[in-house]
């Protein structure tokens, strides 16, 4: 359980970078240099949440550092119209505000906290993880300590706290940003 806790905070750790298109790995794939930030609707959750169901099946098979084929391309399109978006690049677009949220949230206590206090909270869990080998809790408190040296901008629009915070269980169990205990 200890270990489930530790992958999951490891997780959320490299996954709010990665959305920001700043780090080296991702800057090549996506070619986005920063987050637009939008104020988010009870509908575009909703429509996020119907959406992911569909497209995780679809989005899991690709390799991380790989460019879609059009077929996909379009197969995304599709389901991200079929819930209410403008096209893929819209859901993206919520789903990446959306996580932006998620990461300032404490899955404990399911409040927003900020994340910069998840992150710290993290490396403590970590810390305190006996069950953890030397060799895993090293490597993840390098990337927990890299999280905080590049933290994710400000959320702009403070309603999305509010909207984020009356989906979180259902956001979290979709989009995985809870580590469940």
């Amino acid at each position: 359980m200890a270990t489930l806790a530790a992958d999951a905070a490891l997780a959320q750790a490299k996954q709010p970078p990665a959305k920001q298109g700043a780090p080296a790995q991702a800057a090549p794939a996506q070619q986005e240099p920063q987050l637009k930030q939008i104020a988010l609707t009870d509908k575009q959750i909703e429509n996020a949440l119907a959406a992911t169901k569909e497209m995780d099946p679809i989005t899991s098979k690709l390799p991380d550092d790989a460019k879609p084929d059009p077929k996909i391309t379009a197969q995304l399109d599709g389901i991200a119209k079929k819930n209410g978006f403008s096209s893929y690049d819209e859901y993206n677009t919520v789903v990446d505000n959306i996580s932006l949220v998620l990461g300032g949230f404490d899955p404990q206590t399911k409040k927003y906290v900020g994340p910069e206090a998840v992150i710290k909270a993290q490396i403590a869990q970590v810390q305190a993880d006996k069950k953890m080998s030397a060799k895993d809790k090293k490597e993840a408190l390098a990337d927990l300590n890299e999280a905080l040296k590049s933290p994710q901008p400000a959320v702009e629009n403070k309603g999305n706290i509010d909207l984020v915070t009356k989906y979180y269980d259902k956001l979290a169990e979709v989009l995985g940003a809870s580590d469940q205990e």
